[in-house]
């Protein structure tokens, strides 16, 4: 199955690091990304800029809404993910949990499924879960 991995973090906790200790993050998470990929765990991996330079784009009645960044409202931005192929979600969480980014961040795990699909997952690991 196939699980995506996001990098939930702060907005701004990048700026809090030097760019020795920003480039050090960086690499512990090329090498997490080194040993899934090593495992045949890794589909794909991407890192995010910061919501910044980010834009949302509504269609609303047929009239398209562009709204630029960054967002007031945000306490969090996704800074990036991890795609992984794993047997269990308890096989996906414990990748998350070896995530170096659950340091500073949440890593929040969501498998892959058509919009149209329900959860299969009991209400109560769901809500113990989250």
């Amino acid at each position: 199955m196939t699980y995506m991995l996001l990098m939930v973090e702060p907005t701004g906790q990048r700026q809090t690091r030097t760019p020795a200790e920003g480039r050090d993050c960086y690499e512990r998470m090329v090498r997490f990304g080194d040993e899934l990929k090593a495992r045949g765990q890794l589909l794909a991996v991407e890192s995010l800029r910061s919501h910044d330079e980010a834009a949302r784009v509504e269609v609303r009645n047929g009239k398209t809404r562009v709204v630029d960044g960054p967002f007031a409202e945000a306490k969090e931005m996704v800074g990036g993910f991890f795609l992984v192929d794993c047997k269990t979600r308890e096989e996906a969480l414990a990748i998350a949990a070896r995530c170096p980014a659950a340091e500073w961040c949440t890593v929040e795990v969501r498998s892959l499924a058509p919009c149209y699909e329900e959860s299969t997952a009991p209400a109560a690991v769901t809500a113990a879960a989250a």
